[in-house]
């Protein structure tokens, strides 16, 4: 795996105020509270994230045991079986492993973990499970490095990304994709469209079913768990974008419009899609059925042609369950607010409730630099509406290829969107970070308010750019109210008069002190 030109590690520090503990089995991260209590986390950072650590890619990381001669998590959740994958997923989440199963068997539920990705931590994506979020990485023909795509699934795993697409469209995508699956502890997803049209010298004309199978098959060889398959762009779609703002937005869908427009004939991913079945079922990589003519704008939000591709995804998601395959299906893209809830509600009635996977959706066209925040306004409404997982937006969208500060920027809103939907729609646990904080916040336990926030760093910074000094750590006041006009601070002392009142209540006799009001 060695490759001189490579960086051979990455270097990485803990995350502040916690470690990493296994709690029968399954990886936690565990903050540590001031006042002697701890909140167990959610964590995806991988085994290597406990310590300032520098982290050996040469080597990967640990690979768990695979039973691959029964066939797919549906297959095997359709007769019954709970799968270890299953029950490891079920302490993750805080429910039954038998809910896991009904939901996989369902197809309601995916659990994206190709056989030969043994190195990934088992997770799952559906609407009675917490809201996930996606990190798209990957290089582009005029940037980036293999090393820099590698430290960036390092840098997302370790802010809460639960899985990664390596979207990589540049130079040594074998091998940069070789090096991110060896590594990463979450699950993989690929577009292979791209690197098939890098085999034919980029020109979409020159595609061929056998040059895209071979691709797919290469790829689950590998191990990449989740593959999107822009199968639903068909001939007859195509007229519909002519008037669109922003036509055809999806590289994918682009790609194949192209491909049906020179051949004047169907979409090869289309007609090839039980064959594409077959491969996918033999190592378990999930389909996650792209939206190659998703809303590129606002004006071009759930228009016809966005709609009469999820009536073709419906169609594929019954072909591939029938092979046992397992089924997300992808969504838009740039929805206005008030159209938003309207996608979920068509998704889950013409897909049987397929998993719904969407890119944000953002909210309005206005901000470059900023689509981090106008897509997490949209990703948080359509998660509440029933969406499982959000591919998150990087402040970079539309402008540039995303560094390591944008992926973590745009994995932390993301993260706060999914964690508010998850509050709305009453996921078991959720709301026990929000309380914890919320304590700490009224106690004045400084230290703890940073440890259990998202981005404990940034948080201590902010913080500390007005009141650094050790002492402020335990102060009753920050720099927005100082020490005379702290509201928590004169409601400790609204609460201690209480207190004292109803002691001397009490001491004469009577039960409890109210105050009374005269008029």
């Amino acid at each position: 795996m060695t490759d001189v030109s490579i960086a051979p590690a990455v270097t990485t520090g803990p995350i502040a105020g916690s470690t990493k503990v296994y709690r029968n089995g399954v990886p936690v991260r565990r903050v540590h509270l001031t006042n002697g209590e701890h909140l167990d986390l959610y964590d995806t950072s991988g085994p290597y994230t406990d310590e300032e650590a520098v982290i050996d890619l040469d080597a990967g990381l640990p690979r768990r045991e695979v039973i691959r001669d029964r066939g797919t998590q549906l297959q095997r959740a359709r007769t019954g079986e709970v799968t270890p994958e299953m029950s490891f997923i079920a302490e993750r989440e805080g429910v039954s492993a038998e809910l896991v199963r009904d939901e996989v068997a369902r197809g309601r539920a995916v659990i994206p973990a190709n056989h030969n990705h043994p190195e990934a931590e088992p997770m799952v994506i559906g609407k009675a499970f917490a809201v996930k979020v996606n990190a798209n990485i990957g290089n582009s023909a005029v940037s980036s490095s293999i090393a820099e795509e590698v430290d960036k699934m390092v840098w997302a795993t370790r802010w809460g990304a639960d899985t990664i697409m390596d979207l990589s469209t540049g130079r040594d995508i074998h091998q940069t994709r070789e090096w991110i699956l060896r590594n990463s502890p979450v699950p993989v997803g690929t577009v292979p469209m791209y690197q098939a049209l890098e085999r034919v010298g980029g020109d979409p004309v020159q595609l061929t079913w056998e040059v895209y199978r071979d691709t797919v098959i290469e790829q689950c060889e590998q191990g990449v768990d989740y593959m999107t398959v822009h199968a639903g762009v068909l001939l007859r779609h195509i007229p519909l974008t002519v008037n669109r703002v922003t036509g055809i937005v999806s590289r994918g869908g682009s790609i194949m419009a192209a491909w049906c427009l020179a051949h004047h004939r169907e979409s090869f991913l289309y007609t090839h899609f039980d064959e594409l079945c077959d491969i996918l079922a033999r190592y378990d990589v999930t389909f996650s059925l792209g939206d190659g003519l998703r809303p590129g704008s606002i004006a071009d939000a759930n228009d016809a042609a966005q709609f009469a591709e999820l009536r073709t995804l419906g169609g594929l998601t019954r072909v591939a369950k029938s092979h046992g395959v397992q089924v997300m299906i992808e969504g838009p893209g740039h929805v206005p607010m008030h159209k938003i809830v309207e996608n979920v509600r068509l998704e889950e009635e013409l897909c049987d409730e397929a998993p719904f996977y969407t890119l944000g959706p953002l909210a309005t066209d206005i901000a470059p630099a900023y689509d981090h925040i106008t897509s997490a306004i949209g990703a948080a409404i359509i998660a509440q509406a029933g969406t499982a997982m959000l591919c998150y937006v990087t402040p970079k969208e539309h402008l540039g290829l995303p560094n390591r500060k944008d992926v973590k920027d745009g994995v932390i809103a993301y993260k706060i969107a999914a964690h508010a939907a998850d509050l709305a729609k009453g996921h078991p646990g959720a709301q026990a970070r929000d309380d914890a904080l919320s304590r700490a916040r009224f106690e004045f336990r400084w230290e703890d308010q940073f440890h259990l926030s998202l981005d404990p760093d940034t948080a201590r910074e902010f913080h500390d750019e007005t009141l650094p000094a050790a002492p402020a750590k335990t102060a009753h006041f920050c720099s927005m109210c100082g020490p005379k006009f702290c509201s928590m601070r004169i409601s400790h002392e609204v609460q201690e008069a209480m207190a004292q009142k109803s002691r001397e209540f009490a001491e004469q006799g009577n039960q409890v002190y109210l105050p009374v009001v005269t008029t």
